[in-house]
């Protein structure tokens, strides 16, 4: 009878969308979390979500593995949309067995992100595991490294996305390190390589789950959350916020909204927020702010590396990436962090066709032994690497000092960046004025009479000749010096030049940025 096959087919239906069974969904909900499924429903649009090999289970018996057969293996995924876009997502499902990876559940989510690539749609992966699956061994880990070359080949052509609502422990870290953006949910996100335990048998260090790997840890000191969400409902409005302003894949346009903010909106007030003593720290951000459609910035990375901001907007209803230094903190100086923060950001913008628009205003490099140990040399250059390998248009406005080589790598002209403004507050040089008229005049300053009287005197001179962008204009290096109320019109109207800009790179395989 054809009934009795039906049955068959609602039973396992049903039984799959229950995962582990009702008494692990019960625990899930008791730490204060969704299920797979749940979170999936929460992204997507209402009835959009349909999921794919829902009944896949193991296929071994080894530790009496053969008793613990569940429908989707401990992965929930499939495709839906997300503000009428299409997206494939998957989600680890921590009440079968722990969320942990098999083979089989490796090959769903390999199959989800082909089907990603094939169609040009971004991938969101929700993670919620305790990692590689012990019983299954190498096939385990094979499966993971099965997701890794996935992710490899996804990269630059659909947007990849993690939420991490979790654990992720050993290998099961690196997939959403090799995804663009990482979300994670305070007190239930945690990445770490080896946890709590081994760090105490290995170094005889006591420390927490939440200290050694949790969402402000990562979204503090390592960098690899890029957003840290306060619950599991902000985490999934940051990956819509995020979605809304990044193409579907690298062949199309980001996506451009009507404004009602007029593209000519002049802001008379821009000048006031700069100090006239440029030693005084400012907020960059209003200015950020106040340039950008309807006010409104998507800030990346806010909680890392904050001498540099990045982050999406729009002006005239295109998406833009702002790459700027803020001098609240550590004087806008460049530093490892900021580097990397910053070159970063940069390389997904030209993945993406997202025109880049950099404001400067930074002493230099930040000095010191433990930045020189660990490598500024190294990661700065990451920074001249991603503006020089940089396709998109790139506008730089230079608004307060510009000092040295960090004049140089926040997209000065000659890392083919295509506009460069300045406003008449701008100071571009070599050094600072105290800097270098110790450096230049430092005979005639060990020999004067009155060395303090002499030192004012070269400084006025040197203030005179560099504190303005008048001698960048006159050598091109800045196109032209701009009234800061006009900043906004200014820049859409360069952003329009610049829309159907076409720049091509030399035949190679790849670069090979100093990583």
């Amino acid at each position: 009878m054809h009934s009795d096959k039906i049955n068959e087919y609602l039973n396992n239906k049903k039984t799959s969308v229950q995962g582990g069974g009702q008494d692990r969904i019960k625990a899930q909900h008791d730490k204060g979390k969704l299920t797979a499924r749940e979170r999936i429903d929460l992204l997507c649009d209402d009835g959009s979500f349909v999921e794919i090999d829902a009944m896949v289970t193991h296929h071994y018996h080894e530790y009496d593995m053969q008793k613990k057969k569940f429908f989707t293996d401990g992965v929930v995924g499939g495709y839906g949309n997300v503000n009428g876009r299409q997206v494939y997502v998957f989600a680890y499902d921590f009440t079968v067995l722990g969320g942990t990876l098999s083979q089989m559940g490796a090959k769903k989510i390999t199959k989800l992100m082909d089907h990603a690539v094939r169609n040009g749609c971004p991938i969101i992966g929700i993670a919620d595991s305790g990692g590689a699956r012990i019983q299954e061994g190498i096939l385990s880990l094979d499966g993971f490294a099965d997701i890794f070359y996935h992710n490899e080949l996804a990269s630059g052509v659909v947007p990849q996305i993690t939420a991490s609502i979790g654990p992720s422990a050993g290998g099961a870290v690196y997939s959403p390190a090799m995804t663009d953006f990482v979300i994670m949910v305070e007190k239930a996100g945690t990445m770490y390589v080896t946890g709590p335990e081994v760090v105490k048998t290995v170094l005889g260090e006591e420390i927490s789950f939440e200290d050694l790997g949790g969402a402000m840890t990562h979204g503090t000191k390592s960098g690899v959350a890029h957003f840290v969400a306060q619950n599991e409902y902000q985490c999934m409005d940051y990956i819509k916020s995020l979605l809304s302003y990044i193409p579907q894949n690298n062949s199309e346009a980001p996506p451009s909204i009507k404004t009602s903010d007029d593209p000519n909106r002049l802001d008379n007030n821009l000048i006031n927020i700069v100090p006239e003593d440029s030693l005084k720290p400012y907020d960059m951000k209003e200015i950020i702010y106040s340039i950008l459609d309807d006010n409104k910035f998507f800030e990346i990375h806010e909680l890392f590396a904050q001498n540099v901001v990045v982050g999406f907007g729009r002006m005239n209803g295109k998406t833009v990436g702002i790459v700027a230094n803020q001098p609240m903190f550590l004087a806008g100086a460049l530093d490892i962090d900021s580097s990397n923060k910053a070159a970063r950001f940069i390389r997904f913008c030209d993945c993406y066709g997202i025109p880049i628009i950099t404001l400067v205003d930074t002493p230099g490099y930040m000095p010191g032994s433990n930045q020189e140990h660990n490598g500024i040399i190294r990661h700065g250059s990451k920074l001249l690497y991603a503006y020089c390998e940089a396709t998109v248009p790139k506008i730089t406005i230079v608004i307060g000092k510009a000092y040295g080589g960090a004049y140089i790598a926040m997209g000065s002209k000659n890392l083919r960046t295509d506009v460069n403004y300045a406003w008449p507050t701008a100071q571009i040089a070599v050094l600072g004025s105290e800097g270098a008229v110790k450096i230049m005049n430092r005979k005639d300053l060990a020999n004067a009479d009155n060395p303090e009287e002499l030192l004012k005197k070269l400084k006025d001179e040197f203030t005179e000749k560099f504190a303005n962008p008048y001698v960048a204009a006159s050598n091109g290096t800045v196109d032209t010096v701009i009234d800061p109320a006009e900043t906004r019109p200014m820049l859409i109207k360069a952003l329009e030049m610049l829309s159907n800009k076409r720049d091509k790179q030399l035949p190679r395989k790849h670069g090979n940025i100093n990583l």
